[in-house]
């Protein structure tokens, strides 16, 4: 004779009280709003277990929502693990792909490949390689003015796994600068290298601005900013990409040296900076 096993109340209500604690420790320490949003899920699918009359389906209901739940502690606890890196490593490892992008710009600019005969030769092949050392310069100047932002907005303490691949997907933005800045340089005319160019910057500050952002949620950086510091620097990446449109389509519509506009990148966030300075 098979024998059905009965479930009481009391296995029951120490399954229920199990899920309840782990509920709110995860509430506890979740700052996230999407995370504080899943877990109200969960709590909401606990009081719906109330609703089952029978003991037995309560309890296979309460498992289920308690394998959930231990699956959902696991994954947050990952992704909110401080990571044992020193955050000068990453600090170095930014600098690096920095310096190494800046670095080989240069190699775009090269000898010819027959040797140069004449005084009138090394002057013709001097002013066909203006424009290339112009664009050089141009890519030169946004990259350091992003390196700036970087070293004087995101200073940090400590990281996590998430943090990381946002930095890396920051640098992966800033890689791909000369090739689009040279875009622009050499084929202004056709407009869709104008778009390149502008989605590049796009998102090379939306990725900075994550970064940013994430830091500051997760208490990464040494210093707390304030509301004015966080608007400062959102208010300098608009700036940059409201003259990074203008500046594309001046480029395309009336001549490609107003490509050279982008030198004045230094000029307008040094004011600002004298002007953050003086309202502090």
């Amino acid at each position: 004779m098979i024998s059905i096993k009965k479930y009481g109340p009391e296995e029951v209500e120490e399954l229920r009280e199990d899920i309840h604690n782990k509920l709110e420790v995860l509430k506890e320490h979740s700052s996230d709003d999407e995370y504080i949003k899943k877990i109200n899920q969960l709590s909401d699918e606990l009081h719906k277990t109330n609703e089952f009359k029978d003991t037995g389906k309560e309890r296979k209901e309460l498992k289920k929502l308690n394998r959930k739940l231990t699956f959902y502690e696991r994954f947050l606890e990952g992704l909110q693990r401080d990571l044992d890196i020193d955050p000068g490593r990453l600090t170095g490892l930014t600098d690096g792909i920095f310096g190494m992008v800046m670095t080989l710009l240069v190699f775009g600019i090269a000898l010819p490949e027959l040797q140069i005969a004449t005084y009138a030769d090394f002057i013709s092949f001097i002013s066909t390689l203006v424009p290339t050392i112009g664009v050089t310069i141009v890519s030169f100047v946004l990259i350091s003015s992003f390196w700036i932002y970087h070293h004087e907005f995101i200073k940090i303490k400590t990281l996590n796994m998430p943090y990381l691949w946002l930095n890396i997907f920051f640098l992966i933005c800033i890689s791909f600068i000369p090739f689009t800045t040279s875009l622009i340089g050499h084929y202004s005319h056709f407009f869709l290298a104008e778009n390149l160019f502008g989605l590049n910057i796009l998102l090379t500050i939306l990725t900075f601005l994550l970064v940013y952002h994430y830091a500051d949620s997760k208490n990464f950086l040494e210093k707390k900013p304030s509301k004015k510091e966080k608007r400062y620097v959102i208010n300098t990446f608009i700036i940059i990409m409201g003259f990074t449109v203008i500046v594309n389509l001046l480029d395309f519509n009336v001549s490609g040296n107003f490509i050279y506009l982008f030198l004045l990148v230094p000029v307008i966030t040094t004011i600002r900076d004298i002007v953050q300075y003086r309202n502090i």
